[in-house]
C-alpha cells in the first residue's frame, strides 16, 4: 500500500516537473519574439551578411564568365532561421535564450546556398572566396568527399564576414552551402519525401535504401559530367 503511495506521489512530482518545463519552455520561447528591438537588430545583420556574401559569389560568377567564357554558378539562395528553429536549435545545444549567447553559439542562422554545374567549380569558387582577405573560415565540413550515411553530399562552410553599419563594422557568421545541381536535386527531393514523413520504421528503412542507391548514382552522374567536361575543354584548348 505504502509503495503504491510513493509511486503515485513519484509520479504526480514527474507531471508537475515536466509542466513546470513546458511552461518555461514557452516563456522563455515568448521572451525571445518579445526582445524586440535586439532580436530584430540581430536578424537585420544577418541578412545584411546574407546580402554581402551573395553579392561576393555573384562578383565572382561574373568575373568567371568574363575570362573563360562560362559561369561556375547556377543559382544562388538564401534563407534565415526563424525564430522558433533557433529556439529549437538553442534548446538541442544547451545555449541561454539570450541574444550574445545565440550569435555566440549557432553559427547557421543566415544560409547561402550556391549550385555549380561541375564539382570542380565547387572547389573553384572555396580557394576563391577564402583568398579575400576580409573573409575567415571559421569551421568546414565537406559531405563531398565524406558523404553524410544518409547520402548527402554537400560542402558547408561557416564564414565570418565584415558588415559595415552607420558607425561601426561588425563581424557576423555565415553559413555556405557550395553543391551540384544534382546534389542539389538529391537533397531537395529526400527532404520533401522523408522529413517528419510518419512512415512505419521497415518502411522508412527501405525508402533510406533507395534514396541511398539514388546518391550513388547522383555522384556517378556527377563523375561522368565532370569527365565530359573536362575532355571537351582539352579540344578547346588546342584550338
Amino acid at each position: 500500500m505504502a509503495e503504491s503511495i510513493l509511486g503515485t506521489l513519484s509520479e504526480s512530482i514527474e507531471e508537475k516537473k515536466r509542466k513546470l518545463a513546458e511552461k518555461m519552455e514557452k516563456q522563455m520561447l515568448k521572451r525571445l519574439h518579445s526582445s524586440a528591438y535586439p532580436m530584430k537588430e540581430l536578424m537585420a545583420f544577418y541578412r545584411c551578411a546574407q546580402m554581402e556574401m551573395e553579392t561576393k559569389f555573384r562578383v565572382l560568377d561574373e568575373q568567371f564568365s568574363l575570362t573563360h567564357d562560362r559561369n561556375p554558378i547556377e543559382s544562388i539562395s538564401s534563407r534565415l532561421k526563424t525564430l522558433d528553429h533557433i529556439y529549437e536549435k538553442a534548446k538541442r545545444k544547451g545555449i541561454p535564450l539570450t541574444v550574445e549567447a545565440i550569435e555566440n553559439g549557432i553559427f547557421d542562422i543566415a544560409g547561402v546556398r550556391v549550385v555549380c554545374p561541375f564539382e570542380k567549380d565547387i572547389y573553384m569558387l572555396r580557394s576563391s572566396i577564402l583568398s579575400q582577405d576580409d573573409i575567415t573560415l571559421v569551421e568546414e565540413r565537406d559531405y563531398i568527399k565524406n558523404p553524410k550515411e544518409s547520402g548527402y553530399r554537400s560542402l558547408h562552410l561557416i564564414l565570418e564576414i565584415p558588415i559595415f553599419l552607420q558607425k561601426e563594422k561588425r563581424m557576423m557568421k555565415v553559413e555556405v552551402q557550395l553543391r551540384t545541381m544534382a546534389m542539389d536535386q538529391w537533397a531537395s527531393l529526400e527532404h520533401r519525401l522523408m522529413y517528419k514523413k510518419d512512415l512505419p520504421e521497415d518502411v522508412r528503412e527501405e525508402m533510406k535504401k533507395k534514396l541511398l542507391e539514388c546518391a550513388a548514382l547522383n555522384r556517378r552522374l556527377d563523375e561522368i559530367m565532370q569527365d565530359v567536361k573536362d575532355t571537351t575543354d582539352l579540344y578547346q584548348e588546342e584550338d
